[in-house]
């Protein structure tokens, strides 16, 4: 699978007034270290950053450029990043890099720490910048062993260059960067999990207020930002809000590009830097080149494990938020997965419950218990041993660790695909409960929620 911005036949011509994010990349897929880098431009948005423009204009340039999180959530980054405290007084805040890419089905952080490390640098420089943050944090999934052998080589040829450490390019400010590496668990990417985890604690979620922007990374002021993110600062600073709202299609709310993907039994599996409000038609058929030959689409995800699944109508949504919406699920990662029609749902659905309730990190009852509750039933209609009633109880399930239900948004993520998927492919569910005649007593059945 190519992690590269090509498309089929490499026939995608990136350039930086197009591609921010991909166009400093190299055909063969090393890394641009330092002096490729700013002999590709590099370090010029920072430098501009710190000798033309104050912490607040930083801050309202990226506002104004309507950079939202690419993590999944889509949070505005400029009206995240104005929540930090105004107070001068408080002079330890601290900038932390979300890059516990653990989504199944995402690797679009890995390509660019792996192959564009100092992109994420100078993004998070003229973010410390803005925040007033004098150390940073690249929070990194403990398996992406590439991405910090290279992110750390980074990090040192950034010190000996002064664009990290003290008194960068003469400023006389000072910022620190560290790569930390997890243990390796999914709900990390929840900040306040992050936080947590970053500080040796377990890794649950926080309670929220206070918000990390109050109270963070050792009781200080802290701003969590995803890789995608990060990596989109540098251009807006460079090349301006006007340029960076022209890069989307007409009609998306969302502004600028996306890292967009596909997987799956496709032709052409991999990764391009594509505008807000392409289609999903434009993804699947222009770039992953359509299914293989032999297989035909049967349901897709657009965004990663925790998205719900579409059908194959659903293509020509436009891959933004608002566009995804309108057919019923989420945005999410934005790198989509094609389920083919030799796949059983039922036993996609078990596989991807299991990996969800063993992410759980516990803390509260329907995630807990709620999510081993669905394998179980899964694992039994697989088998052809469900009972009557266990289509219902799931989507009893399904209603009772949605959004607001559970202390974080891991749950209402685990049972969006299993709701979507009994309602597009409820006959291949059904097909695996027992008959009448098999069923045992009504009193050792699962009770159904809400009955």
């Amino acid at each position: 699978m190519t992690l590269t911005s090509f498309g089929p036949a490499n026939r995608i011509q990136r350039s930086a007034e197009t591609h921010p994010l991909t166009w400093r990349l190299r055909d063969d897929g090393e890394a641009v270290w330092l002096d490729e880098y700013q002999a590709k431009n590099g370090y010029a948005a920072a430098r501009k950053a710190f000798a033309d423009m104050d912490q607040d204009a930083i801050v309202q340039t990226v506002k104004d450029a309507g950079l939202k999180g690419r993590g999944g959530a889509g949070f505005p980054t400029g009206v995240k990043w104005g929540l930090m405290p105004k107070d001068e007084s408080i002079n330890i805040r601290y900038l932390l890099c979300n890059a516990d890419e653990m989504e199944p089905n995402t690797w679009k952080d890995r390509m660019l720490m792996e192959q564009l490390p100092h992109l994420l640098i100078e993004g998070m420089l003229i973010s410390a910048r803005a925040l007033k943050t004098y150390r940073g944090y690249i929070f990194l999934r403990g398996e992406y062993t590439t991405a910090a052998k290279h992110l750390n080589r980074a990090v040192e040829e950034a010190k000996a260059a002064g664009l990290l450490g003290k008194n960068i390019l003469g400023s006389g400010f000072d910022f620190e960067l560290f790569v930390h590496t997890g243990a390796g668990r999914y709900i990390c990417g929840e900040e306040t999990a992050l936080i947590n985890s970053l500080e040796g604690r377990r890794a649950n979620p926080r309670s929220k207020p206070p918000f990390p922007a109050a109270v963070g990374v050792w009781g200080k002021p802290t701003c969590v930002n995803n890789v995608e993110t990060l990596c989109n600062v540098p251009a807006i600073i460079a090349d301006g809000v006007d340029w960076y709202k022209s890069l989307s299609r007409e009609g998306s709310e969302d502004m600028g590009t996306k890292l967009m993907g596909f997987s799956g039994k496709v032709k052409n599996p991999g990764l391009w830097e594509l505008p807000f409000g392409v289609t999903g038609r434009e993804l699947f058929e222009d770039y992953a080149g359509g299914m293989r030959d032999g297989f035909k689409l049967k349901a897709w995800q657009p965004g990663g494990a925790g998205t719900g699944f579409l059908l194959p109508e659903h293509l020509d949504a436009q891959m933004y938020a608002g566009g995804i919406a309108k057919v019923g699920t989420r945005m999410g990662t934005g790198l989509a997965m094609a389920v083919d029609d030799s796949v059983n749902m039922v036993s996609l659905l078990r596989n991807m419950e299991q990996f969800f309730a063993r992410e759980s990190c516990g803390f509260c009852t329907p995630c807990r218990d709620g999510l081993p509750w669905s394998v179980k039933l899964l694992m039994a209609i697989e088998e052809g041993r469900g009972q009557p009633g266990d289509i219902e109880t799931l989507l009893g399930l399904v209603g009772f660790l949605g959004p607001g239900k559970t202390f974080c948004a891991h749950a209402p993520g685990a049972v969006e695909p299993l709701g979507s998927a009994i309602k597009y492919f409820r006959p291949e569910f059904e097909a695996g409960i027992a008959p009448v005649s098999a069923a045992v007593p009504p009193l050792a059945r699962p009770i159904v929620i809400g009955a």
